[in-house]
């Protein structure tokens, strides 16, 4: 479920901020990037996404940032030289290399490191918090406009069945029909036993009233889940596999162009569904 969500604490010296992004996935896929000096609380952080989010990419930013007057910069003496050296050393080798001045020293990762307050491990913990509110509140309100979609093609599902239970209704009789037509054109004695038992074998070929009591089934099983508590993504997501799979049978199973008419709206509105569907949690 695709949200965004942005907290900001402030600091005697700067601000914390944190950035979450959330993007359609099919398991939990949490991405987490702190500040130096803060790598301890990356399992916090998880858990705390882990316990409002169970499904989709998650990526969370924390960055902290200082004034431009704060002191505390922390220079890596030991590496700061080594590089020069090398430096030195690179450019006595190949003297067509411009020379490396101090800032690009200081500009080497992890010569300079900037400076975290003490203590701000609370304020981070409680910007991430923030955060993780208003993307849950956010991915609630998307929730719920997915929920009223899925309902509304629901409705229109189970209207679709009635009219596929009403059209199917008559194609047994239909068929008789057909054959007697077609028999009818043929000058020749006919075993009415044989005649029987093909009528039968063709009628069970096109009898669709098992296909259409699952789909009735799975639709109201949907509904149900539209209403439930907790994660229902994987629940809807398997729901729609089953719509289709009966909804395929119910399209060869076609007795006249009728039904395959209505079939195809069925099978059109499930695959707008199982698009949605991917998008729930």
């Amino acid at each position: 479920m695709t949200a965004f969500a942005r907290a900001v604490r402030r600091l005697q010296d700067g601000e914390i901020v944190c950035e979450i992004r959330s993007v359609n996935h099919r398991y939990l896929d949490v991405g987490v990037r702190l500040p130096e000096g803060l790598a301890a609380l990356e399992m916090p952080v998880r858990e705390r996404l882990g316990g409002h989010v169970r499904r989709g990419k998650v990526d969370c930013h924390v960055s902290v940032r200082h004034s431009p007057g704060a002191a505390g910069l922390a220079l890596h003496e030991g590496l700061a030289d080594a590089v020069a050296q090398m430096a030195s050393a690179l450019a006595g080798r190949h003297p067509q290399l411009a020379p490396m001045t101090a800032g690009d020293v200081l500009r080497w990762p992890g010569v300079v490191a900037p400076p975290v307050s003490a203590g701000c491990e609370e304020p981070v913990l409680g910007a991430v918090d923030e955060a993780i509110g208003a993307l849950v509140a956010q991915r609630g309100r998307e929730g719920a406009r997915l929920c009223a979609f899925l309902d509304a093609h629901l409705a229109e599902m189970e209207t679709l069945l009635g009219t596929l239970r009403a059209e199917t209704a008559g194609a047994a009789p239909r068929l008789a029909a057909r054959l007697a037509a077609r028999l009818a054109e043929f000058d020749t004695a006919v075993d009415e036993t044989r005649l029987e038992q093909e009528l039968v074998l063709a009628v069970q070929r096109v009898d669709v009233a098992e296909e259409l009591e699952r789909l009735a089934v799975h639709t109201q099983e949907a509904r149900g889940a539209l209403v439930g508590t907790g994660p229902r993504g994987r629940q809807l997501d398997f729901l729609m596999q089953e719509l289709h799979r009966e909804a395929t049978t119910l399209a060869a199973k076609s007795s006249s162009a009728a039904i395959t008419t209505l079939t195809v709206s069925l099978r059109v509105l499930i695959e707008q569904m199982r698009e949605q569907v991917q998008n729930i949690e």
